[in-house]
């Protein structure tokens, strides 16, 4: 896990530290009270678990496509109404 933090400092698993523990062969990154309820990253190896958390931790962060086609939709109409 440390060799990861060093090797990419400003990632959500370095600076949020998800809890990582061993599950039937697969290294689980986990922020939050469950696997159910948090956001998790499962992989092979702990880089793997601590790259898919990343992925997952971004995601969370951005809206849905087509809720960014509806704003911009919506900004263009207002622009040419003007």
């Amino acid at each position: 896990m440390e060799l990861y933090r060093a090797a990419h400092p400003g990632s959500p698993s370095a600076v949020r530290q998800p809890r990582l523990f061993v599950r039937a062969q697969l290294w689980i990154a986990l922020l939050g009270p469950s696997v159910e309820e948090g956001i998790v990253g499962i992989g092979p190896t702990v880089e793997a678990a601590l790259r898919a958390f990343d992925v997952q931790y971004l995601a969370g962060l951005r809206p849905p496509a087509d809720a960014i086609g509806h704003r911009l939709a919506f900004r263009n109409s207002k622009l040419s109404a003007a």
